[in-house]
């Protein structure tokens, strides 16, 4: 059997090409971007680390991360800066993005700082959710929203009672 140089190179490019990928950048240097419709909260910032809410898992994430996307679940994103602080935010859901060259991109489609928020608010938007899905009986759409609100509004009462 014969095989041909030009199907040995497409052999070549599909296998490199599922190969894992490790950032190339600076490997204690991390860009990090964390912002939603209504607020940047970082923009290019060097941090030390970032551990992000995500539907495959909570992870951290350092300057050199294998390249990542993943979908954000209700939960809180703890940024570690480079002073040993941390901060950490409440988000609803989004995206999170993590290049070759070791920028991250955090994305929410809402955002706040964990320390804003009101936790007999929180109740009351669990609370209201959970009524949601009780009358909303057959409707499948209903049922799926109120499901939606009871897991943002129950990651939100941890939140703000510093569970997460």
């Amino acid at each position: 059997m014969s095989v041909s140089k030009s199907s040995l190179k497409l052999l070549h490019s599909a296998f490199n090409s599922c190969l894992r990928r490790y950032a190339s950048g600076d490997a204690s240097q991390m860009a990090f971007t964390f912002a939603a419709p209504s607020q940047v909260f970082y923009n290019n910032a060097n941090i030390r680390q970032v551990d992000v809410p995500s539907f495959s898992g909570s992870f951290g994430i350092l300057p050199a991360h294998v390249a990542t996307l993943a979908v954000l679940k209700p939960g809180v994103v703890t940024v570690y800066q480079e002073d040993g602080s941390t901060k950490k935010y409440f988000v609803s859901s989004g995206t999170v993005t993590v290049n070759d060259d070791s920028s991250v991109q955090v994305l929410a489609e809402e955002a706040v700082p964990v320390e804003n928020l009101d936790l007999q608010a929180a109740r009351d938007i669990l609370s209201k959710a959970q009524s949601d899905v009780t009358s909303a009986g057959a409707d499948m759409l209903k049922l799926a929203e109120g499901q939606i609100a009871v897991e943002v509004g129950e990651a939100l009462v941890k939140a703000a009672e510093g569970q997460l």
